[in-house]
């Protein structure tokens, strides 16, 4: 067969465009239209459009540099598996990424390369388990436990899927590679052997009570250390815990997803807590303290400015949750929320009225501003 380079009349460093003008030029030369009842013509086109077909795909271009036209045709027969005879298995399975992942191994992504060999067992799959915990739980962290049903490795085979004083056999199909290969049009594809699932051996006398798989679902108690500073979307892995990997293969992880419940008193946004506390308008007017519980026990004593206005906002600084592995604590923001009383006595109607009598309007600078806007406006 001839050398696709030649056949379009290019160097092997040729770029990618002079490969297009060069095919095109073929092309043209030789298409059917052109050359009617020629069969040399026809077949010479169907040669430089093949060659094009190969060449212009980078990862089918690197493919024929290395190995020629044995990576598109029967395979490479080497002794050290690649493309090598492994049984003949089912055809036009394959997807084209598994050629290049058995050529170039790792640089795709896989672990094949050119040894071949049986599949990498695989590990078992990770789990979730959603954690709800309360705002004190998170902000003093706690150690719990939780139940929950997962395959674990066979005790009774330990994990092998055969039963006890037996072994596994080579399968026949894949002769223990474990992977069979296929030609589909121009490639030969690898995939894990039918017969055996990409294991390589086939148990015939499977375990009685895992029935060959080597795990088994089982209620399992865990502990589970939850550390101060959690929030909503904090993810807890536990490495090892998930399911168990079919037939020896390494266990998943098991990831615990926190979720805080709403608190009555304190909303949350990372490590600020903020809270609205309602204060008397003579408390606002005069000035006072309010006392806002803090969740470690103690108390935060809160000073409230003469003559505060509702929405002003107060920090107290190191208040706040604690930081996730780390050091220190967050704020408390406070927001002051005036409250009109509704309810008064005769007496305090009376000493409001009396209060009123006096006031000149300085008292209330941002009324007395707004209204002599409006007067301005709107012509006195």
């Amino acid at each position: 067969m001839a050398d696709y380079y030649q056949t379009l009349g290019v160097t092997r460093d040729v770029e990618a465009g002079a490969l297009k003008s060069a095919y095109r030029k073929a092309a043209m030369k030789w298409h059917p239209d052109r050359n009617p009842g020629d069969a040399e013509a026809e077949a010479k086109f169907k040669a430089v459009s093949e060659a094009y077909e190969v060449l212009k795909d980078p990862q089918k271009r690197a493919a024929y540099d290395r190995f020629g036209h044995e990576a598109f045709t029967q395979g490479m027969n080497n002794g050290g598996g690649g493309f090598g005879a492994r049984g003949d298995g089912p055809e036009g399975f394959g997807d084209i990424g598994d050629i290049f992942e058995t050529i170039f191994g790792s640089a795709f992504g896989g672990g094949g390369g050119m040894g071949g060999g049986r599949q990498r067992q695989r590990r078992g799959a990770d789990l979730r388990y959603d954690m709800e915990v309360s705002l004190e739980e998170a902000f003093h962290g706690k150690t719990t436990e939780i139940e929950i049903e997962v395959s674990q490795e066979c005790d009774t085979c330990d994990g092998s899927g055969a039963t006890p004083g037996t072994s596994e056999r080579s399968c026949n199909m894949c002769r223990g590679a474990g992977t069979v290969r296929a030609k589909q049009g121009l490639f030969v594809v690898e995939r894990p052997c039918p017969s055996c699932g990409g294991q390589g051996s086939i148990i015939e006398d499977p375990c009685g009570v895992c029935r060959g798989e080597g795990r088994l679902d089982q209620a399992q108690t865990l502990e589970v250390e939850i550390p101060p500073g959690v929030d909503t979307g904090t993810r807890i892995r536990l490495a090892g815990k998930g399911e168990a990997g079919q037939r020896g293969a390494p266990p998943g992880d098991l990831y615990i997803f926190i979720h805080v419940k709403q608190h009555t008193l304190f909303e949350r946004e990372g490590t600020t807590l903020a809270t609205r506390v309602p204060v008397t308008f003579t408390t606002a007017a005069l000035g006072g303290s309010v006392d806002i519980p803090d969740l470690d026990g103690s108390t935060n004593s809160i000073d409230i400015p003469t003559g505060i206005q509702s929405g002003k906002q107060l920090r107290v600084r190191g208040a706040g949750m604690p930081v996730l592995q780390g050091r220190g604590r967050g704020d408390l923001v406070v927001e002051i929320k005036v409250e009109t009383p509704t309810r008064l006595s005769r007496k305090q109607k009376d000493l409001l009225e009396e209060f009123r009598e006096t006031e000149t309007g300085d008292e209330c600078p941002e009324s007395r501003s707004f209204f002599s806007k409006l007067k301005e406006a709107f012509g006195g």
